[in-house]
């Protein structure tokens, strides 16, 4: 269970047809989501999430977002600067949320070999924590809000060899935290068992289309489940989707008002006091992968490619 919640890797089709015949059965039926006691109830929940801080993200990802009248979260890490911390005053001012990516965004070793200084194996616990913590710390000089979510970096929650969740947890830094994933097994049909310090997003990769991004939204809608996305690049950067897929997909989220799109803190504090005060969460978990089948970390795929970039951004930042 715990490796689904992050991994790609099971074959399309065979994880289509678990998709169908173990989630939609169950379909989150006993979950209320927002709005049922209005003429507009929601059916599911979808998260818009956004990693790096990146200029693409400042130029075209927010201006579709308002336009659309959505709010997206942001994860952002050292790459802010004073004059990028004008401008995202000013978007978390609007109503979007800033998350934490940690300061330094440790990954393994294999999926950014460029970036020595910050292997997640040359970390421990307490390196992390550190990094967190003074995250915060920027994050509170930005926009005032004592209260964050944490974005792992490259999605995994290992560093030299151990997994620190529970220290972060215990560590009373951040509230949620979200992980990796892929676009089958990180749709949730069974909040009343999510980790919220594990929850998993899908992060699409190799330029996909407004249609492979419309079928995500599809699927979590027809689950009545909650889904994560988590986008780098919006028409420029790195692990980018172009402009135009992202504006396709916001122009079906706008003709899908059932669907509850909202930043990634309250959405998960409305699954958090809904089922600790009892009411009734969804049936089915997340969908296992196919038997058979390697579990791989979907943050491995293009990382290697886009290092010079992510590097350049920096300097130019």
């Amino acid at each position: 269970m715990a490796c689904c919640k992050r991994t790609v890797g099971c074959h399309p089709t065979l994880l289509l047809a678990g998709f169908l015949s173990f989630a939609l059965p169950g379909a989150a039926a006993d979950f209320v989501w927002p709005g049922h006691e209005t003429k507009s109830p929601k059916k599911c929940a979808l998260v818009l999430t956004y990693e790096d801080g990146l200029r693409s993200q400042l130029d075209i990802a927010v201006p579709q977002l308002d336009a659309a009248g959505f709010h997206g979260t942001f994860f952002l890490d050292s790459a802010v600067t004073p004059l990028t911390m004008r401008r995202w005053r000013a978007i978390a001012n609007a109503g979007h949320e800033l998350g934490n990516h940690a300061l330094f965004s440790p990954c393994p070793r294999a999926v950014l070999p460029g970036r020595r200084n910050y292997f997640a194996e040359d970390y421990d616990t307490e390196r992390i924590l550190t990094e967190i913590g003074v995250m915060n710390a920027v994050l509170f000089g930005i926009d005032g809000r004592e209260t964050r979510t944490y974005s792992a970096p490259c999605g995994q929650t290992l560093v030299g060899g151990v997994d620190y969740t529970d220290a972060l947890r215990a560590s009373g830094l951040v509230k949620y935290a979200r992980v990796g994933g892929d676009s089958m097994n990180s749709i949730v049909v069974d909040v009343s068992r999510l980790d919220v310090f594990r929850v998993p997003s899908y992060a699409p990769l190799d330029k996909p289309g407004g249609a492979a991004l419309i079928a995500y939204a599809e699927r979590v809608r027809a689950a009545g489940g909650l889904g994560v996305l988590q986008f780098h690049g919006v028409g420029g950067d790195y692990l980018e989707v172009s402009r135009e897929a992202h504006q396709q997909l916001l122009d079906w989220l706008s003709k899908h008002p059932d669907v509850w799109v909202a930043p990634f803190q309250e959405v998960m504090d409305y699954v958090a006091a809904a089922c600790s005060t009892g009411k009734p969460c969804a049936r089915q978990a997340l969908m296992p992968p196919a038997k058979g089948r390697t579990c791989l970390n979907p943050m491995a795929f293009n990382f290697r490619a886009t290092n010079a970039a992510e590097a350049s951004l920096g300097q130019s930042q």
